[in-house]
This record gives C-alpha cells, sequence and structure tokens, in this order.
C-alpha cells in the first residue's frame, strides 16, 4: 500500500500569539537595520498603488511594511524608540531606509505629489525623532550624488582660482620679457 504524504502532521500549528510574537521580532529586527524610519497614513491607496509604492521604495534602497499598529509599537519599544497608540492612530504604513537615509523617503514622497498619499505622520533619523514638517523637509533635500557634486565644486573652485592668479603673472611675466627682447 502506497502512502500519501500530506507534511509534517506531527507538527502542531502555531497559535495566533506565537506568530504576531515572530512577526514583532521580524519587525523589530528590521527597525535595528534601519537608518531612518517614517511613518505615514496610507489612507486612501489601493492595493495596487500600495504596491507600486513598495517597489518605489525599494529602488531607493528601503522598504515599505504595512502591518498592525500595535505590532509596530511593539516592534519599536524593542529597539528603544518610543511610539505612542495615538502616533499611529489610523492606516500607517512603515517606511524603513536601509542604504540611504534619505532617498526611500524622497520616492515616497515623489510619488505623493502624484496621488496625494500617503501623507507623513513623524519618523525617526537614526535615534532622533522627527516630526511631520522635519520628515517633509528631509524628503526635500537633494540627493546624495548631486550634494557630493556640488561639494567638490565648491571645492575645486579656489584651487582653480589659485592657479589663474599665478599663470597670470607668469604670462605678464613672459609678455614683459617678450616686449623686452623686441625692443632691444
Amino acid at each position: 500500500m502506497e502512502r500519501i504524504f500530506f507534511g509534517n502532521m506531527d507538527k502542531p500549528k502555531k497559535t495566533n500569539l506565537e506568530l504576531k510574537k515572530e512577526k514583532v521580532l521580524e519587525i523589530a529586527k528590521k527597525v535595528e537595520k534601519a537608518k531612518t524610519i517614517v511613518f505615514a497614513n496610507y489612507h486612501g491607496l489601493s492595493a495596487s498603488q500600495i504596491s507600486e509604492l513598495r517597489e518605489k521604495v525599494k529602488e531607493g534602497g528601503g522598504e515599505l511594511i504595512v502591518a498592525k499598529n500595535t505590532l509596530i509599537s511593539r516592534a519599536m519599544s524593542i529597539n528603544h524608540l518610543p511610539v505612542t497608540t495615538n502616533q499611529l492612530a489610523g492606516p500607517t504604513a512603515t517606511l524603513l531606509a536601509y542604504e540611504d537615509e534619505i532617498a526611500p523617503i524622497k520616492k515616497a514622497a515623489d510619488s505623493a505629489k502624484n496621488l496625494d498619499f500617503p501623507k507623513f505622520k513623524f519618523g525617526f533619523f537614526g535615534r532622533d525623532f522627527l516630526d511631520m514638517e522635519a520628515v517633509e523637509n528631509l524628503a526635500k533635500i537633494l540627493p546624495k550624488e548631486v550634494l557630493q557634486a556640488k561639494v567638490v565644486g565648491s571645492l575645486s573652485s579656489p584651487i582653480y582660482g589659485i592657479v589663474g592668479v599665478l599663470s597670470a603673472n607668469i604670462r605678464n611675466l613672459i609678455s614683459v620679457l617678450d616686449q623686452k627682447a623686441k625692443a632691444n
């Protein structure tokens, strides 16, 4: 007689509480890795728009998590980042920036211009609390590459000025010597 295998039937199913604890620990690990964390109201976005937003945030080196507010709150408290239930009221998406502190937030802000959602609530830059206005200002900062190019340009500008001044003196000397040689 052939035996049909339906998986490990001896293994008991996890309870709802165990599943929630695992989810909280999973989110807490992600929060620990994140350089910047931003919370946004996503009420009014369709599932496809949320999926599109997730992809854009992922392009920026981040992750967008939609989970129950109590799970997010517990994950934040594990990382010693205080979040109250009032701050997380309503449908709240959590945006985590892993590589670049600002790029995923800029991607979300760009989507917000087109869709008028998500609306930022508050966040954390490292361990520093950011209110809604600070998060919006953070999203307005130029991309890292542009800022680096401006710094390099600012640093090289005085060098070109010095080279120009020094070469002008040498040109003037050569001109004087050339005129003196022609006069003789």
